[in-house]
């Protein structure tokens, strides 16, 4: 079933990471298994943010070896990105394995994304400007104050309560996805896709990689793919909609736009506020009505639509 929700504040920035826990509070229902921020934050120039983790949460507790393993993981982490002269500003601990590093790096991020993920267990969340990408088993308000969620000043976010059906309860088969290598595009849906295997190729035949069997995954890859072919978003998701077989609606987000889309059959349900300087949309319109304290309208799209919304 699934729950997903996306907001782009047009004006000022605000505490979009306190306004997704609460709208992803409200769809626990639709997906108790995990839940996953991908939040747009106040990029540094010549700045990037690298969420990662060296284990999976299931990992933890399985006795001493395994917290040696993570410190020798990370250790190894370090040593590569300095071996790439990486500058590493800052270093923060979100969970025994999943870590926050500001970096400086004028190289390749496709090598030095490749080099980091060659280490056994290392698997990079989200690599971007602005996008910071978290997730974790739990429901909104576990995984929000784990990783200090609550405080999150930002432009806009999309988020996702997961109900596994196809693939395992794990951090790696949660959404949000971030579009590997492509700088700050993450995808959030609710759906599914039947010609999942058939894109995959053709994906990885160009040179991508997929680190989960997740149809989601594909969603931000194709797009991500599109946009380096100089295709613009929405044209990307008007394609995808043609493409992609299945029944389908996805949330999008690049670090200067918020786009969705709703499959020819529309039975995926969306809601939609819409006003000159915010945009909340999700799964269920009580998911909305969390955050705003004065009454507001809402509305559906239609089947077969597209909607994109810029800063």
């Amino acid at each position: 079933m699934c729950g997903i929700a996306g907001i782009i504040r047009r004006g000022d920035p605000g505490n979009i990471g306190e306004e997704m826990t609460s709208m992803l509070r409200s769809l626990k229902h639709r997906g108790p298994d995990s839940t996953g921020f991908a939040v747009y934050g106040l990029p540094e120039k010549d700045q990037y943010v690298m969420r990662f983790k060296v284990a999976e949460q299931e990992d933890i507790g399985k006795g001493f070896d395994i917290h040696e393993q993570i410190k020798d993981r990370r250790a190894t982490v370090n040593s590569r990105l300095k071996e790439l002269g990486v500058e590493i500003l800052s270093e923060e601990e979100a969970t025994d394995y999943a870590f926050r590093y500001t970096l400086r790096y004028d190289g390749d991020l496709r090598r030095m994304a490749d080099y980091i993920e060659d280490i056994d267990d290392a698997e990079i969340m989200s690599l971007g400007e602005g996008l910071e990408l978290i997730k974790d088993l739990g429901d909104a308000d576990v995984v929000s104050e784990q990783y200090g969620l609550g405080n999150f000043n930002g432009s806009h976010a999309i988020g996702h309560t997961r109900m596994a059906t196809e693939s395992d309860v794990d951090i790696r088969s949660a959404h949000p996805y971030w579009a590997y290598p492509f700088n700050d595009v993450s995808v959030v849906h609710n759906g599914q896709l039947t010609n999942y295997w058939k894109w995959r190729r053709t994906m990885e035949h160009r040179g991508h990689r997929f680190m989960s069997h997740c149809d989601s995954e594909l969603i931000a890859v194709y797009l991500a793919d599109k946009m380096d072919n100089n295709i613009g978003l929405e044209e990307a998701m008007t394609d995808s909609l043609d493409e992609l077989d299945g029944v389908f609606t996805y949330v999008v987000a690049t670090s200067d736009k918020l786009g969705m889309a709703k499959d020819v059959m529309a039975a995926k349900p969306m809601v939609i506020y819409e006003s000159d300087d915010f945009i909340a949309l999700a799964s269920e319109e009580v998911s909305i009505r969390k955050i705003f304290d004065h009454d507001i309208d809402t509305f559906d799209p239609y089947e077969g639509e597209v909607r994109v919304w810029e800063l």
